[in-house]
């Protein structure tokens, strides 16, 4: 295997996220029905977590790795009544095609599977919109780290996407991503003995290992009229946190109604920290907006 290969899996990749299994406890709170759609040739297969009333829906996107669909996750989102579509990724699991990283030797950052993910993700919310009734809240996309790129591109596409709620997705390029990540190396004291100053250089000049067509989300961010939430954790060893939040105000200076909090004491599994607070801030952010679109309308 590639150095850099194995590299982006451990950068992009947080095997919480995965979580396979639903929430027993709570079962009577939503139903379960396992689905498959159509994308770019393929059949994917995943499974629609149903509240008993709906006031908003959602797909769940991978970060990387051979990730499933993430029962878990939708069982939390579920039970606060957000109807939500997992589904397992092209080339692993009951989903069909071929599944591009590290595992199997191939860059997952690369332009062209950056796109095709995004084209799945858009097919999920399209099979998801066929299964909500017809009053069923704003519509979004919530993903995880290398969802950052791939989130904006299937919203860019999809039209039905109201929301999108990012866990320390990255708001710079995937070469720049690369930089930051060579640089701090995963070491737990990195920001111990380095300055911001010292990173912001380093990702914004390091000369490239490797070479790719390079994906920019700001490119479908600044095409985009959705609104959407960023969480970042202030010790992300894996993406240059403060550049990405640059990067985020700078759309916001340009009417984008893009929000983000920053969690300081947390690193790039902000979605699942033992407080539970980025999660929740998600959800309470999710209630939210239910109620702007209820007022807008």
């Amino acid at each position: 295997m590639k150095p850099y290969l194995l590299l982006l899996f451990w950068c992009l990749s947080v095997s919480s996220f995965a979580q396979t299994a639903p929430d027993s406890t709570y079962r009577s709170d939503f139903t379960m029905e396992d689905v498959s759609f159509k994308s770019v040739g393929v059949t994917l297969a995943g499974t629609i977590f149903k509240p008993k009333v709906t006031y908003a829906a959602l797909v769940l996107v991978h970060g990387s790795g051979q990730e499933k669909r993430m029962a878990g996750v939708a069982s939390l989102l579920a039970r606060n009544g957000i109807a939500v579509l997992t589904y397992d990724k092209r080339g692993v699991g009951k989903s069909g095609g071929v599944y591009a990283g590290p595992e199997v030797g191939t860059n997952n950052i690369d332009s062209l599977n950056l796109n095709l993910l995004g084209l799945d993700a858009s097919a999920a919310v399209n099979a998801l919109l066929a299964h909500l009734p017809a009053k069923h809240g704003p519509l979004g996309l919530m993903g995880f780290s290398q969802a950052g790129w791939i989130i904006p591109l299937a919203a860019k596409n999809n039209r039905n996407v109201n929301f999108m709620v990012l866990f320390s997705g990255p708001i710079v390029t995937t070469l720049e991503q690369l930089r930051f990540q060579f640089y701090t190396e995963g070491n737990s004291n990195f920001w111990e003995t380095h300055t911001e100053a010292e990173a912001r250089e380093h990702t914004r000049n390091d000369p490239d290992r490797y070479q790719f067509v390079d994906t920019d989300p700001c490119d479908a961010l600044i095409a985009l009229s959705v609104r959407g939430l960023w969480l970042f954790g202030g010790k992300d060893l894996q993406i240059p946190v403060v550049l990405s939040i640059e990067n985020l105000n700078a759309l916001r200076a340009q009417g984008k109604a893009y929000e983000y909090k920053l969690f300081p004491e947390l690193g790039h599994n902000t979605a699942f920290s033992k407080s539970q607070e980025p999660f929740n801030t998600a959800i309470r952010w999710i209630k939210t907006i239910i109620w702007v679109d209820l007022i807008e309308k």
